[in-house]
């Protein structure tokens, strides 16, 4: 599946769609983290030959015990990591209007997979987005407020998918904030572990017959 064909029909003009071609069955999670770079190249996807989201998203995966070296080891592994908001920022902070403008071409994303076992919320954005998305399905939210230290350790559920409330995993800020860079991949170390035992009851059954 080419994802830029199959999302530009739901894109305003200028956002940022993802190079990539996915097989959407091998998809199990989904990361959504805040917003889109200013330049393409260095988002996940990016052309760029050492793109920055990847400079911080690579060495969390390593931390949580995943040895990811490329974005397509990530991708092989089941996982597709997307941005909530699809047009760069202006300021530091995303208004609630850019959220809503990106929110119909992410729902389309997650809609894209019928494996689709988790989801994972990398900072207050991606809960925003992800909250407004299961309001307009189950009408109520995915995720309650309150900071996310409290929130990341509970097991929370929404329209079939366990969802998972971590940190931001791009920009300067998780370099700084150690405890955050520790937090979220031990939150992606839980994550591979539930994804994996998705898989065992299947495994377990397949080796009956």
């Amino acid at each position: 599946m080419d994802l830029t064909e199959e999302l530009k029909a739901m894109a305003a003009p200028g956002m940022q769609l993802p190079p990539l071609r996915v097989d959407p069955a091998a998809i199990r999670t989904v990361m959504i983290n805040e917003v889109v770079p200013e330049c393409p190249e260095n988002d996940f996807y990016g052309s760029a030959p050492a793109p920055l989201y990847l400079s911080t998203a690579l060495p969390l995966f390593r931390q949580a015990g995943f040895p990811a070296s490329s974005i397509h080891d990530v991708t092989d592994a089941g996982i597709y990591i997307t941005n909530a908001v699809k047009t760069p920022k202006r300021e530091t902070t995303v208004p609630q209007a850019m959220i809503e403008e990106s929110l119909p071409v992410l729902e389309r994303e997650l809609s894209l997979f019928p494996n689709l076992r988790a989801v994972m919320l990398m900072g207050d954005v991606a809960k925003k987005a992800f909250n407004m998305i299961a309001r307009g399905r189950t009408g109520k939210n995915a995720i309650p407020s309150g900071s996310t230290y409290k929130l990341r350790r509970t097991p929370f559920h929404a329209m079939g998918l366990r969802i998972f409330p971590s940190y931001i995993m791009t920009g300067r800020n998780i370099l700084i904030e150690k405890s955050k860079m520790t937090m979220a991949a031990e939150d992606i170390r839980a994550m591979l572990e539930f994804i994996r035992g998705q898989e065992q009851p299947a495994a377990s059954s397949g080796k009956g017959q």
